[in-house]
């Protein structure tokens, strides 16, 4: 009896353990001058700053490849004008 409760008890706490765990969320940002970055939040971003929100999975497609390229950046913000990192 009591070895059958210890692996309910085991196989209760996996599947809440796998519950839990949350996909990580992630998305590609782009602003209007081509600089893209990868992000783990999603923010609000105010419409003049001309910034696009993307899937984690988005790529340009090949005749893109020379407006857009990769700037990665950690924290909360955005490429701004003058290839200035600009915090929000």
């Amino acid at each position: 009896m009591k070895i059958r409760t210890l692996a309910l008890g085991a196989i209760a706490a996996s599947a809440a353990m796998v519950a839990l765990a949350a996909p990580a969320s992630a998305a590609v940002v782009c602003n209007s001058r081509g600089d893209c970055w990868h992000t783990t939040e999603r923010y609000t971003y105010r419409p003049a700053w001309g910034i696009r929100i993307h899937d984690d999975n988005w790529k340009w497609r090949a005749r893109e490849h020379r407006h857009y390229r990769w700037r990665e950046h950690e924290g909360r913000g955005y490429w701004g004008r003058g290839g200035v990192w600009v915090t929000f």
